[in-house]
């Protein structure tokens, strides 16, 4: 299912090719017709042996995203706001009942993991949700501990584009050891810590004919020094055994007054994601950690409409003494 971002950005690309995007335009999509599969006005999808309310149940009237959630997206809950809104989850998403709360989200969202992780299916339907790199690699590292099996630790090798460091001698001084320590979205850390069936997601597009693009998600089947063996879990592909190799990668844009370039495999664990990542990802079970509010626009819609019913959403909130919390901040700049 599309989110706002997506409706708005077809709107915007089919008034350019009309010819109308700079003048007033009523007709939405520039007069264009576009048909969205699930609409219960079109024919039905087809649901294999599937019983009358499974096929109303799949069409869009019947979506998680209408009613709460399209609140959420639209930015109408708690008015007035100038953009950033508390707002209350309702009880049946919630998790109280804990004392760790990485234990509860994990145990949460993939129960019985050490009975079901070599289980591609298992894995492929679900995934751990927050809103900053730092929580991500924290529960990433948790679950990773989980796992049986020997850990295999890939360090990046860093380094300075001088193209672009405008000849400023103060880059010259930046150690190994700084550079890192940085962390960035779309750029793997410079620390891997990898095990056999750990999860994977590439953050680059390799070869998008085999399936290999970015966010296609992987299991690791063989760990060698400068090649990794895994395979393919989503998109259509699956099934599919690849190898990946190590990258010069750099962030598309510096958040740093230089640009960083990392060779390494461009890949990151991805148990748990950051809901920025998680656009385009259609699962099962979603379990949403926010130990921290979310801080962008539309974070909480995109985190929230990721799984495809309400029953496989679960959210964990918690203050900084990790006492639960039923309250957090939604963020959309009308």
């Amino acid at each position: 299912m599309a989110n706002k971002c997506c409706f708005e950005a077809l709107d915007k690309c089919l008034k350019d090719i009309m010819g109308n995007a700079e003048k007033p335009c009523e007709q939405i999509f520039g007069g264009k017709i576009v048909v969205f599969g699930g609409d219960f006005r079109q024919i039905l999808l087809v649901v294999p042996r599937g019983t009358r309310s499974d096929i109303v149940h799949s069409t869009i009237n019947a979506s998680y995203i209408l009613g709460t959630l399209q609140d959420v997206g639209d930015g109408k809950i708690s008015k007035p706001n100038d953009g950033y809104a508390e707002i209350t989850i309702p009880p049946k998403f919630l998790l109280k009942d804990f004392v760790d709360p990485i234990e509860k989200i994990v145990t949460s969202t993939y129960p019985n993991l050490l009975e079901n992780f070599t289980n591609p299916e298992f894995l492929q339907s679900r995934a751990i949700l927050a809103s900053t790199i730092e929580i991500v690699d924290e529960i990433n590292d948790y679950i990773t501990n989980l796992l049986p099996g020997d850990e295999k630790e890939f360090l990046s090798s860093d380094t300075i584009d001088r193209s672009e460091a405008n000849e400023n001698e103060a880059f010259e001084h930046l150690t190994q050891e700084f550079l890192s320590c940085l962390k960035t979205s779309g750029l793997p850390n410079h620390c891997l810590k990898l095990k056999i069936d750990t999860t994977i997601m590439l953050i680059r597009n390799l070869d998008q004919l085999e399936g290999l693009c970015n966010g296609t998600r992987l299991t690791v089947t063989r760990l060698a020094n400068h090649v990794i063996e895994a395979k393919i879990i989503s998109g259509t592909h699956v099934g599919n055994t690849i190898y990946i190799p190590r990258m010069s990668l750099s962030p598309s844009q510096s958040p740093w007054p230089f640009k960083l370039i990392r060779r390494q495999f461009p890949i990151i664990v991805s148990f748990e994601m950051t809901m920025n990542k998680s656009q385009g990802q259609s699962l099962d079970y979603v379990g949403l950690y926010l130990p921290k509010d979310v801080f962008s626009h539309e974070q909480l819609y995109v985190a929230m409409s990721r799984v495809k019913s309400k029953g496989g959403l679960k959210i964990l909130i918690h203050d900084k003494d990790k006492l639960p919390l039923q309250v957090t901040t939604n963020v959309v700049f009308k």
